[in-house]
């Protein structure tokens, strides 16, 4: 299987790489959806895998891997929630960011610069039933800028344990998503750099479901992720999945 990034993609996140964590730099729009996407995260994994929502730490003895992780924006909660945290990005700009930023907030987490089909050939955790090691893996906001979809599927489920769950977020390819998701956050609002996102690679919801099902993977729970302009914030919607959603899923015992 050959690698999934789009180099011309990787060049433009890497010359804002630097900016990783800066609240009101390039990548603002994500601090700002931390909290929510955050939040979603934390629901599913404690659902699927009967954790207790209110424990500080819910997910110690769990290995989370987040693919194209950036900064590490995901990454340093997932830790603090107690998880064993790899990540992974093929810019390497953005990887020295997340181990200093890692290193002097003082967590312990695992960065690469790696594809995730790099990461699994060979496989860095072999296991006896020689799937993944990974009882998580988190790619957000990443399907939609990488060369192939149905390939990067397809080594996400080689990471993933028996009943492990996936939680992926992305950009549905509708005309709202257009108008919002590039004409707006890009060009109006400037919210991102102007070509952060082409639009012909946005993956409608029965896109990505297929994916995940050719690969034995099953989707449990698919959510849209809504901006109330008025409030000024992000919110989960069951019903409106036109622009930004996540979805989830499962691998088979």
């Amino acid at each position: 299987m050959t690698s999934t990034v789009d180099q011309q993609e990787i060049q433009a996140f890497s010359n804002d790489a630097k900016d990783w964590w800066n609240p009101k730099g390039p990548f603002a729009p994500l601090h700002r959806l931390n909290p929510l996407r955050m939040g979603y995260i934390r629901g599913q994994i404690c659902d699927h895998f009967g954790l207790d929502h209110h424990n500080l730490k819910p997910f110690k003895g769990l290995k989370i891997l987040d693919v194209g992780c950036g900064g590490g924006l995901v990454c340093e909660p997932l830790a603090r929630l107690g998880g064993t945290v790899t990540g992974i990005d093929a810019d390497p700009v953005a990887i020295d960011v997340a181990k200093d930023h890692g290193k002097a907030s003082g967590l312990s987490i695992t960065y690469l610069n790696e594809d995730s089909i790099e990461h699994g050939n060979p496989s860095p955790y072999p296991s006896p039933s020689g799937r993944g090691n990974y009882d998580i893996i988190t790619a957000l906001e990443i399907i939609e800028h990488v060369t192939d979809p149905a390939a990067f599927i397809a080594s996400l489920q080689k990471l993933l344990k028996p009943e492990g769950i996936l939680i992926i977020s992305t950009l549905n390819r509708t005309a709202k998503s257009y108008a919002l998701g590039i004409v707006a956050a890009e060009y109006i609002l400037g919210w991102v750099p102007k070509g952060t996102h082409d639009w012909k690679k946005f993956v409608k919801p029965s896109e990505l479901a297929g994916y995940l099902r050719q690969n034995n993977l099953k989707p449990t729970e698919t959510s849209g992720l809504i901006f109330n302009p008025l409030r000024g914030e992000f919110a989960l919607s069951k019903t409106d999945l036109d622009v930004n959603y996540f979805m989830t899923a499962k691998s088979p015992c």
